[in-house]
């Protein structure tokens, strides 16, 4: 039932892999696959390049819950699109009955009861902490120090990002960096901070400069540009 596509960051590469079969052995692979390709996934940190890390409850609960939860009289997947700096899950439909993107972690609806009960049959049920599952997946990105997930309607979906940014500043994520390492790199410090512009990672530095923090590597000019502490 309902095949899920994933996509790896259009910047790097571009895999896409689809999963089929009854929903209990179906969540436990897709999130096997999301494991695996994260595994090839390696961001700026700031203690270095490191592998790409989330909560695996926030991965596995945003999951059961966009197949508990879709809108099944939808012809259409469940999408995993994988990226550099997120994880962003898309299920058919809209928000069932009076849940909103305000509400959503307060207000109990089950769209698909059947299913829920089904599962909450197994030994090991996906969704044995039913209507705690959400709050599970963003207290979880708290612990990891990072930006909480975003859920919205978008068209006929709902759709669920997962950042891999950090909770700090920009500015503190920088500094932070630049006291472990050397000099900063404008793509470092995109990976660093969750921030998508290049102009905006630029303006970014020019704050720190402007408060004196950090000053341009000298004789660095282009792609090569880096930025260090102040001596």
């Amino acid at each position: 039932m309902s095949p899920v596509r994933m996509n790896r960051s259009e910047t790097i590469f571009k895999d896409t892999h689809t999963v089929e079969g009854a929903l209990y052995p179906l969540i436990h692979d897709v999130v096997a696959m999301v494991k695996k390709v994260m595994a090839g996934i390696s961001v700026w940190t700031i203690n270095g390049l490191k592998p790409v890390e989330y909560p695996p409850e926030t991965i596995w609960e945003i999951l059961v819950n966009a197949v508990v939860h879709r809108d099944y009289s939808v012809s259409d997947n469940i999408q995993v699109l994988i990226f550099d700096n997120r994880i962003e899950i898309i299920s058919p439909g809209k928000f069932p009955a009076f849940i909103t993107k305000d509400n959503i972690l307060d207000a109990r609806f089950s769209r698909n009861p059947r299913i829920v009960r089904t599962l909450n049959r197994y030994k090991d049920a996906p969704n044995r902490d039913m209507g705690e599952g959400l709050n599970t997946a963003f207290q979880k990105m708290k612990d990891f120090k990072l930006r909480p997930p975003e859920i919205s309607e978008d068209g006929n979906t709902v759709r669920a990002i997962i950042p891999h940014t950090p909770l700090a500043s920009p500015e503190d994520a920088i500094l932070e960096f630049l006291r472990n390492n050397p000099t900063i790199k404008n793509g470092q410090a995109r990976d660093l901070t969750g921030i998508r512009s290049e102009n905006s990672v630029k303006n970014v530095f020019y704050r720190l400069r402007d408060e004196k923090l950090i000053e341009r590597v000298p004789n660095l000019d282009g792609s090569a540009a880096a930025w260090r502490l102040m001596k």
